[in-house]
């Protein structure tokens, strides 16, 4: 498992953290998904033999308006 810290604009409010982070969890490979709204980041543990970085940050971009820097 590997874990990064992304960050990713765009996120103001409590449903903001939930969307990215279901959709992030919904990901197969994803095993955690924890967004900080202060800090504009999600910390994600994902297995890099399923998912990659970019597949994440396709994800993010097109859940809603975020965009995840990799």
């Amino acid at each position: 498992m590997k874990k990064n810290v992304f960050a990713v604009s765009g996120m103001k409010c409590v449903h903001c953290k939930a969307n990215v982070e279901n959709a992030l969890k919904a990901v197969d490979g994803v095993q955690s998904a924890e967004v900080n709204l202060e800090d504009a980041n999600v910390t994600v543990e994902y297995d890099e033999s399923k998912v990659t970085s970019s597949h994440l940050k396709d994800t993010v971009d097109n859940c809603g308006r975020y965009e995840m820097s990799l």
